[in-house]
This record gives C-alpha cells, structure tokens and sequence, in this order.
C-alpha cells in the first residue's frame, strides 16, 4: 500500500518562503505524474504544479514564478519550493501521485492528507 506524507507546512509572514515535502511509502513500480494541489476555505481545490515521468515540469499560472516543484525520484520524494508567498497562497497543501504498484496493476490515484500553509503577517 502506498503512502504519501507531507512536510514543511507553516505559518510565513508575506514575502517569505517554504519548501513543502512528499515521500511515498511502499512500493511504487512506476509513475506518471506527480502533482501538488492546494484548497483554501470554500473554495475547490486547485493544480498548483505537477511533474511528469519524464520530468517536465509544470506551474499553475497564479504561481509560475513563485513555485517549484522538484523530485528526487531516488528517494520517491518531491517537493514545492515555495517563494514570495502571499496571504492568497493560504490553503492546504496535498500531494498526489498516478502511479501502479506493480507491472501488471492499473495505475491509480494517490493522495496525501495535506499540510498547512498559512501566510500572514
């Protein structure tokens, strides 16, 4: 069974940074994407970056600039670097991976439990 745990949420005054982490537990044979989404209060949750198999990343155009995603593919581990943060950057945090656990298995979804990012002075 595969198991995503995020790390590096917090409280960042405006214009501050973070660096948001994502390790997968458990056997993963292959992936196709990698992915950090966010949801604030009453709103729907939202792709803020993705990273593909090949590595070819991605960035939502209201953080391209700002946000990074990155993997170390070694390590089943990806992350968010995160700059110039905003009180609209507020939201939680969750990773997500399209991956199969085997040759043979179809590939499926897979969802951390989020982390709390909270930027306000």
């Amino acid at each position: 069974q595969v198991q995503l745990v995020e790390s590096g949420g917090g409280l960042v005054q405006p214009g501050g940074s973070l660096r948001l982490s994502c390790v997968a537990s458990g056997s993963i044979f292959s992936i196709q994407s990698m992915d950090w989404y966010r949801q604030a209060p009453g709103m729907r949750r939202e792709l803020v970056a993705s990273i593909n198999r090949d590595g070819l990343p991605y960035s939502a155009p209201s953080v391209a600039g700002r946000f990074t995603i990155s993997s170390d593919n070694t390590k089943n581990t990806w992350y968010l670097q995160m700059t110039n943060l905003e009180p609209e950057d507020t939201a939680v945090y969750t990773c997500h991976v399209e991956g199969k656990e085997t040759y043979l298995s179809s590939y499926v979804d897979y969802w951390g439990l989020g982390t709390q990012v909270t930027v306000s002075s």
